[in-house]
């Protein structure tokens, strides 16, 4: 007699764990360098939501077995639509961010047809979208729109330092797991690492922002010395989180 088998639930989370620092960070430094707004708690929840709903999404229209993501949808699509809403409702320029943000997100749906999900192309795409929330959470949290807010030094350093921080957080971590058989990515990865600090270096011998300068030489530090692929994802995750959490950190102490 045969045991009998267990059918185990379809998940409902996206098993890139590692997204959910990269959803905060421009969170964090958009509130860092242009201010809060009760209308910014929506706001994030549908934020944070979309990433979860756009993986269902993408699951239905491109999986092999679309049905498995049939629950995380009815869980998360009504959750980001009913916090977006809320916020639109105060900030109707939002749908204009909107907009672009449906585009981007079907440059993801083009990746994932070709089955190019874990693509460095498609990587990107994710981090546009983060680095263009920075200059929206300003918007939002001083009630005009994001390309007024951009114009603000702050606001507009922000945005680079969230491109400079998850650009270089994806290729060490490539090279750490899915590259790391392969030298030309933990070469990128730490030539990027020590660009960034001298950008943000640049950066600060002329407006006086040190504390940006001290995250990313952290950065490239883990970079050089504590490049170790025989680590377990989890504790390269948790490295990489640490990271970020320093780059916000600065954001704070700056702006």
């Amino acid at each position: 007699m045969t045991a009998p088998t267990t059918r185990r639930k379809a998940p409902v989370v996206p098993p890139q764990h590692g997204a959910w620092g990269f959803l905060g960070l421009p969170l964090l430094l958009g509130v860092a360098a242009g201010g809060w707004s009760a209308w910014l708690i929506p706001f994030a929840v549908a934020w944070v939501s979309a990433h979860p709903a756009g993986w269902a999404v993408t699951g239905l229209l491109t999986a092999r077995r679309p049905s498995r993501f049939r629950r995380a949808a009815l869980l998360w699509i009504p959750v980001c639509a009913t916090a977006g809403a809320v916020v639109l409702s105060a900030c109707p320029w939002l749908i204009w961010v909107l907009l672009g943000y449906l585009a981007l997100f079907g440059v993801t749906l083009g990746f994932a047809r070709a089955r190019r999900e874990r693509s460095m192309a498609n990587d990107l795409v994710l981090i546009a979208e983060c680095a263009l929330l920075v200059p929206v959470v300003a918007g939002v949290a001083a009630g005009s729109q994001p390309w007024a807010a951009m114009t603000a030094a702050p606001v507009l350093a922000a945005t680079v330092f969230t491109a400079l921080a998850l650009v270089g957080s994806t290729l060490h971590v490539k090279s750490l797991i899915r590259e790391r058989a392969n030298p030309a990515y933990t070469a990128a990865a730490r030539a990027f690492s020590l660009a960034a600090v001298v950008a943000t270096l640049a950066l600060a011998m002329a407006t006086g922002w040190w504390w940006p300068v001290a995250a990313f030489v952290l950065l490239a530090a883990r970079g050089a010395w504590w490049h170790d692929p025989s680590w377990r994802p989890s504790r390269i995750g948790m490295v990489e989180l640490a990271g970020l959490v320093s780059v916000a950190t600065a954001g704070f102490l700056t702006f």
